[in-house]
């Protein structure tokens, strides 16, 4: 019950994720959008990533519900990033809007990656599981490193 309200939750937020950029009142209504959207996606990043690393036990289920909503949750935070965001309570590096294409490009590798890793969880293959889950954190790794503060 509760992967169906998160799954619900996941779609109703990219149903609206289009508009969303021009629906902030305030640069921290959008930071607030993007860090909630990132923390969400961590959770279920999270448990994919303790399936594949056997801190828990596999469960294809669990891994393909949980990697789904990591594809959904990966486009949209990126709505968030729009001008007035770089200040605030924020972790985000000025890199983020001094070097837009390459946060785009992390951005889109993120939501590839991410899509592979909801196919492989699909399949019900540990292994298919492993290879993409560790492709994923690579994404996260890289932009984290070029784009997020400590």
């Amino acid at each position: 019950m509760k992967v169906f309200a998160l799954v619900a939750a996941a779609a109703t937020l990219i149903a609206v994720a289009a508009p969303a950029s021009a629906q902030f009142a305030k640069p921290e209504d959008a930071i607030k959008y993007r860090q909630s959207s990132l923390f969400v996606m961590g959770q279920h990043f999270g448990r994919v990533g303790a399936m594949a690393s056997g801190r828990a036990p596999f469960d294809a289920k669990v891994a393909a519900d949980n990697a789904e909503i990591v594809a959904s949750m990966a486009k949209l935070p990126w709505a968030g990033f729009g001008p007035g965001t770089d200040k605030g309570t924020t972790k985000a590096k000025a890199e983020i809007w001094t070097e837009q294409a390459k946060f785009k490009d992390s951005s889109d590798k993120l939501i590839v990656e991410s899509g592979k890793l909801a196919a492989a969880a699909k399949t019900g293959n540990l292994d298919a599981v492993k290879t993409a889950f560790a492709a994923t954190a690579a994404t996260c790794k890289a932009c984290h490193d070029a784009f997020r503060a400590q």
